[in-house]
């Protein structure tokens, strides 16, 4: 009775955490060895549950993408070579899509039609109908070993950075062909786009920086010197800032767009990667792999505010 009171109080909470009104939404947590994702009240910066609330998605989950406009979390479960579908207000796993073989990345189309997973071994991209949960198409990249995917803001691109032949694909979804490469530094790994989609940011691991691509022409037109074996890219709204996540120097290159300058550095955990800003923009998580964390940075200040323990190996942070 106490747990079944227990999980009707939470399905509640979330349930008024993601409707349009609610100011403050929960992040989650996808923690690679445990196979549960940590779900964190971004109000009060503590772990509230753990997804599922019963068992685990699989022995190895990886990247993880909530959609735009519903309660639905979508986590790679790259043991099974799936993407599982997980009812948050539920807190249960709702179904299993099979992709193809050894996702890592994945990204959600604005308009919440399309999911794009990267496919390591198969060097592929699977677009997957949201609608019907179904396998769409599975489109060659020229590159190997694909790793992050990101939609346009326009959604008419897909960029996958390829870790091994140190370039990117840039998938045309009108032809649902790779029309261009773009040749990166060394280890491609995060890319983000600005807001009016007319630069991506691409970090690379192994050179430590941060290159600057023309969607004009899909050219490098600057890179920036962050820390060491740079991974994960985030841009804010307004596309001023760009955060980049150092998992060498365990610290967060905060760089301004305006000037293309390295403006503060701010410490975290071991090993951090993916990270995620809150809708107002005021807070940055950063998952930290090697320190079972998650670092909460206000973008105000620039300052670390909280630790907070989750499981094993987090992946990344996704917030809704």
């Amino acid at each position: 009775m106490q747990q079944t009171l227990q999980q009707l109080l939470f399905a509640v909470a979330l349930a008024i955490a993601c409707s349009p009104a609610f100011s403050q939404p929960f992040a989650y947590v996808p923690n690679e060895k445990d196979g549960t994702v940590s779900v964190i009240d971004t109000s009060t910066d503590a772990v509230v549950k753990r997804l599922p609330l019963k068992g685990k998605l699989g022995n190895k989950i990886q990247a993880a993408a909530i959609h735009p406009s519903n309660q639905k979390l979508y986590v790679v479960v790259r043991d099974k070579n799936a993407v599982a579908v997980i009812d948050v207000v539920q807190g249960k796993q709702t179904a299993l899509i099979k992709v193809g073989d050894e996702p890592e990345g994945i990204d959600i189309s604005p308009d919440g039609k399309l999911l794009a997973a990267c496919l390591e071994e198969e060097n592929a991209v699977s677009l997957v109908d949201l609608q019907s949960n179904k396998l769409k198409h599975t489109i060659a990249t020229q590159g190997r070993n694909p790793e992050h995917c990101v939609f346009s803001p326009d959604q008419q691109w897909l960029l996958a950075s390829n870790e091994e032949s140190n370039d990117v694909d840039v998938i045309n979804l009108n032809t649902l062909k790779s029309e261009h490469v773009i040749a990166a530094t060394k280890h491609p790994r995060g890319v983000g786009f600005s807001p009016d989609g007319k630069w991506a940011y691409v970090a690379n691991e192994a050179a430590s920086l941060l290159e600057i691509v023309s969607t004009a022409d899909w050219k490098v037109q600057a890179n920036i010197k962050v820390g060491l074996r740079s991974n994960g890219v985030k841009v804010n709204a307004d596309g001023s800032r760009i955060y980049v996540s150092n998992g060498g120097d365990h610290n967060i290159s905060v760089i301004d767009t305006a000037s293309r300058q390295v403006i503060a550095t701010i410490a975290v955990g071991q090993r951090p990667w993916n990270m995620a800003l809150t809708p107002d923009g005021k807070k940055l998580y950063v998952a930290n792999g090697r320190s079972n964390s998650v670092s909460v940075i206000d973008t105000q200040t620039n300052q670390r505010l909280k630790d907070i323990a989750v499981g094993n190996l987090p992946w990344g942070v996704v917030i809704h």
